[in-house]
Order: C-alpha cells, then structure tokens, then sequence
C-alpha cells in the first residue's frame, strides 16, 4: 500500500474538502476502500429515494481512495469513464456505504468497481465501474 489511512484522509481534507459532501472514509487497503454517506434530505430526489448522482459521486470519490492507495497522492488522477447501474431503491434518510475494490492499475489508467449498499440492507443498491486515467509522473506533484 503506498499511502495509510490517515494520510489519505488528510489529503482529502487538504486537497479535495468538496468530497466530504460524498461521503467519509472508513476503511483502507491495498487495492480497496470503504466510504458511507449520512443521508439526509439534501440527497433525496421527488420520491423519496437518494438520487442517482449522490450515489455516483459517493461510487467516484470511494474508487478514488482505492486507486490512490495503489499509486500514492496523486491529485491529478481523473475519472475518465464511469458506468452505473441502479438495482433498487436505498432506503430514505439511512447511510449509504461504498466498498471499491481496483481491478487493474497500470502506469496510465486504473479499472475498479464498486457496490453501493443502504445500510441494513445485504443486496447491492447499486454496482459502477470505472477507469482513471494517471497522469504521467512529472503531472504527479
């Protein structure tokens, strides 16, 4: 693992404060990362239900994580296709949790993917994938 927890952590706070909207940081590992959003009524949409982008923005940011625990702090690293499927309805004003796991890192982009669950709920309210690209490293400070 190239950056701890704590590290990481901080440098979300430093170099990326509009993230804490999508969501906090609970657990880090080689290759992985676990996030949960507090729901409240600011991420619902007409309905009742999160919205779809606040569940792509908590999907994002917790890939994010797992990418950079692979490669470092590298706050160019940039989402460049990201694809979502929305499975069922997460429960109103109850966390969501993100658990992202990288499937490939190479010198210039990273595949992961992601589950996105309504706390107490054991079935997936939502799968994504995505690819970062990396900059090459004279990009990288």
């Amino acid at each position: 693992m190239k950056v701890t927890f704590e590290e990481l952590n901080r440098f979300l706070q430093d170099q990326f404060p509009q993230g804490a909207a999508y969501g906090s940081l609970q657990k880090l590992g080689d290759g992985w990362a676990e996030m949960t959003l507090d729901v409240d009524d600011g991420h619902l949409r007409p309905g009742g239900t999160v919205s779809g982008p606040v569940m792509m923005g908590l999907a994002d940011v917790t890939v994010y994580a797992a990418l950079l625990s692979k490669i470092g702090l590298v706050p160019l690293a940039v989402t460049t296709n990201l694809n979502i499927n929305f499975l069922r309805k997460p429960q109103a004003h109850t966390p969501i949790r993100a658990k992202a796991t990288m499937l490939k890192v190479g010198r210039t982009m990273g595949v992961g993917e992601v589950f996105v669950y309504s706390e107490g709920v054991d079935e997936p309210v939502a799968h994504s994938t995505m690819t970062y690209s990396i900059p090459p490293e004279k990009y990288q400070n």
